[in-house]
């Protein structure tokens, strides 16, 4: 299956944190080839007892006596290098790579590698191909960075000579990929306990576009002026799209109906390939259609097929899910957890049937929070009420540097009600005193925030 799993000899291969969504769609595809998988994780989950049922031995913690005899050991960029595991490897001198590593071999081995980039919309983008795709009769390998239900997870095994997944770029982990197909979504400020500044996630990105080969192709938003400067550095062909700039792939004539759901004239060239109505909302959406309608029409899948799925497609888990309603108080989750995201389903979110938007944010990361905290402030202006949450850690310590109460002064400077609650009981008891019949409770966050929601139904 890779060149260097058959030049070692590898049948046995280990999974540190094998819970994560990209790790274990990694893991399930292996299983699917027949080799024996093992890893471990801090915590059970849904996909560890996946994983367990297909065949996979899973370990609850690290530990060093988890390494039994694995031919190769594969860890997520989550991992610190102090871990037990990594440490019994390198003892026992067997190879150990990370998982951008491993999935970058994979793609070696289709014919169409397609890599999904970009700051905001991966996951819903690489969700759009990849049915698409499916629906065409393509039969395509899939690694979404979410819960997509129509392939019951995060991985859907095919038996063809395509795979599609996500290209995150932190930490540089999307320059160890091999695509032949390459998708910018945009380009923003993130992840920068990482990266210096936006000049470093720039040229991070023009070394992703210079990873496609001479016969493949880059498909970038053309009104993304942070992707447009990556264009200079692609050495394939470029396939332009967007709504505002003159582009290959061009949304016109844009309505929104009742719902909020946008249709639009998708024109390729100057001529129209066919008018698109979708069942996912906000501007945003459309430009993740664009770049799907202009992926799946480079290769090859006909108009008529594009049209129907995309008119179908009614989004992926924590991506403006409703969770369900009570007392006519409609609960909808959202992953947002960046400034432009948090516009963009605020935006959205009003052209959605409602009185008022209570808006549940927990920020994520202390990294951040504290460097974007001013455009953090500035992102609820389509809020009516605000609600913020305790910071998220998910990688990081406290160090005191930064508090959700300092996000709530800002944005009470920018003129809207916004407070700060500090447990979830609370923050459901302050809902239900003060939600009304006809208005949205809406949840946002990368981090566990979700629950809120399910309380307050319950």
């Amino acid at each position: 299956m890779f060149d260097f799993i058959k030049k070692n000899k590898i049948n046995h291969v280990h999974f540190i944190g094998i819970g994560g969504i990209g790790m274990s769609a990694i893991a399930e595809i292996l299983l699917n080839k027949g080799f024996i998988v093992s890893g471990s994780d801090i915590k059970s989950s849904h996909i560890t007892k996946k994983l367990e049922a297909k065949g996979a031995k899973i370990y609850i913690g690290h530990n060093e006596n988890n390494v039994e005899g694995p031919d190769l050991i594969v860890y997520t960029s989550a991992v610190k290098s102090d871990n037990p595991e990594i440490a019994k490897g390198k003892a026992l001198e067997i190879p150990i790579i990370d998982r951008a590593k491993m999935l970058g071999e994979l793609m070696k081995k289709y014919k169409n590698s397609i890599a999904v980039s970009g700051a905001h919309g991966k996951t819903t983008a690489t969700s759009m191909i990849s049915l698409i795709f499916e629906h065409a009769g393509l039969d395509p390998t899939i690694m979404v960075g979410g819960e997509l239900s129509e392939i019951g997870g995060n991985v859907k095994i095919g038996n063809s000579d395509n795979l599609i997944t996500e290209a995150c770029e932190y930490k540089e982990n999307f320059l160890k990929f091999n695509p032949n197909v390459g998708i910018i979504l945009n380009i923003d400020e993130d992840h920068l306990d990482y990266f210096r500044d936006l000049d470093h996630i720039v040229s991070s990105f023009s070394k992703f576009a210079k990873l496609i080969p001479k016969h493949g192709y880059l498909i970038i938003n053309n009104d993304d002026y942070n992707a447009r400067k990556v264009l200079s550095h692609a050495v394939c062909n470029i396939i332009a799209y967007g709504i505002n700039q003159e582009s290959d792939f061009q949304a016109k004539n844009i309505t929104f109906n009742e719902e909020g759901f946008p249709s639009f004239d998708a024109v390729h060239k100057d001529e129209l390939l066919d008018r698109f109505t979708l069942s996912v909302l906000g501007y945003h959406n459309i430009y993740n259609a664009l770049a799907s309608i202009a992926v799946c029409y480079t290769l090859g899948v006909p108009v008529d097929k594009i049209r129907e799925k995309l008119s179908l497609f009614k989004g992926t888990h924590r991506r403006f899910d409703v969770l369900g309603e009570k007392n006519e108080i409609k609960i909808i989750d959202d992953y947002a957890h960046h400034p432009t995201e948090i516009k963009a389903t605020l935006a959205a979110s009003q052209k959605y049937p409602h009185k008022k938007i209570w808006c549940v944010f927990q920020p994520h990361t202390f990294t951040r929070t504290k460097a974007l905290l001013l455009d953090f402030a500035s992102s609820f202006n389509d809020a009516d009420k605000i609600i913020i949450a305790d910071i998220y850690a998910a990688r990081e310590k406290d160090t005191g540097e930064v508090h959700s109460k300092d996000l709530v002064e800002l944005i009470k400077k920018e003129g809207k009600d916004a407070v700060y609650i500090d447990s979830f009981e609370k923050i459901k008891n302050y809902l239900k005193d003060n939600a009304k019949p006809g208005d949205i409770i809406l949840t946002m966050g990368a981090g566990n925030v979700y629950e809120v929601g399910k309380m307050f139904l319950k």
